[in-house]
């Protein structure tokens, strides 16, 4: 309990430093909110009063707190060109996550087997085809990997029609269909650096003496290996694997540009582009939840496959 309450401080803290950030930069920097809405022509009047009903004449410290209370509550105010955030984001997140979702159980499906069988054969052929392959993938960037889906399996093969998105709303199994491929090509880079690391991890555990003991005591290698050596192996790569799946929500930013998919990257990118800094808040903050959380996560699982990580760490 000790632990996990140590790790739940740890994180409100960040993201209350994260918070403080996202605020300053974007309250900062030079630029009048009211003027944006309103536009060039709107009279020294006309400013004053809107700038008066968003609280842009209060201390910073005010308007911090108010903004941090806002979201707390789920109002995460006014787009200056969409209406409320908070309904934009709720139209637009599912796209995401089920993106990132299907890229992650991609990554764990294909790269767990995948890892635990060139262990086993090290050496042999097959090991060295993945160990050149997982080379040459990690080397070509998902934005790339996206243009090849498209070019050959999209445009060639006609496996699916490129920028013809499908809304979950109008067709579920028609959008999830249309998410395999840019899972694929996010899913990519995270599938080789898995099953590198996981490789490398079995083949270390079981060079180490208590496998040799688990042996002389009549075990199978199959036992040895899902007995023994996987649960200690598998210790780093569940945190990589916590870190690939915050990083895949915030990773299919160019990903929704290739595909054209109209998530909360691509929002993202909109917003920027347009200075539509309260959009812009609302996703760097939810983003930076996202990744502490899933980071809270995997230090739980951590405590339950390794009691000792406690009592290192303490």
């Amino acid at each position: 309990m000790k632990y996990i309450l140590k790790k739940a401080g740890m994180m409100l803290l960040t993201l209350f430093v994260v918070s403080v950030l996202v605020f300053l930069a974007f309250n900062l920097i030079p630029g009048d909110p009211a003027t944006r809405i309103l536009g060039i022509e709107a009279t020294e009047n006309q400013l004053a009063i809107l700038r008066e009903e968003m609280g842009l004449n209060d201390p910073l410290y005010v308007r911090y707190f108010r903004w941090v209370w806002a979201f707390i509550h789920g109002d995460l105010g006014q787009s200056y060109s969409y209406g409320s955030v908070s309904e934009l984001i709720l139209d637009k997140i599912p796209i995401t996550i089920w993106l990132a979702i299907m890229a992650f159980i991609l990554m764990i499906v294909i790269s767990i087997p995948l890892g635990i069988f060139t262990a086993r054969h090290e050496g042999g052929t097959i090991d060295k085809v993945v160990v050149v392959l997982d080379q040459i993938i990690m080397a070509i960037p998902p934005f790339f990997s996206g243009i090849i889906l498209t070019l050959v399996f999209g445009l060639t093969l006609h496996l699916f029609v490129p920028g013809g998105f499908v809304s979950y709303k109008k067709d579920f199994w028609g959008f999830i269909e249309y998410l395999i491929f840019p899972a694929i090509a996010i899913a990519l880079p995270k599938i080789t650096m898995s099953v590198k690391l996981l490789r490398g991890s079995v083949i270390d555990e079981i060079s180490k003496d208590y496998t040799r003991t688990a042996y002389s005591r009549g075990n199978t290698t199959r036992g040895v290996l899902y007995r023994h050596v996987l649960k200690n192996a598998m210790i780093p790569v569940i945190t990589f694997m916590g870190m690939a799946l915050a990083d895949m929500v915030s990773g299919s930013i160019v990903i929704e540009q290739v595909f054209n998919i109209p998530g909360l990257g691509r929002m993202l990118l909109t917003s920027i582009n347009n200075r539509d800094y309260p959009v812009v808040e609302a996703i760097i903050m939810g983003i930076a939840i996202l990744v502490m959380v899933v980071n809270f996560i995997v230090d739980i699982i951590y405590r339950l496959v390794d009691p000792r990580i406690e009592t290192i760490k303490d």
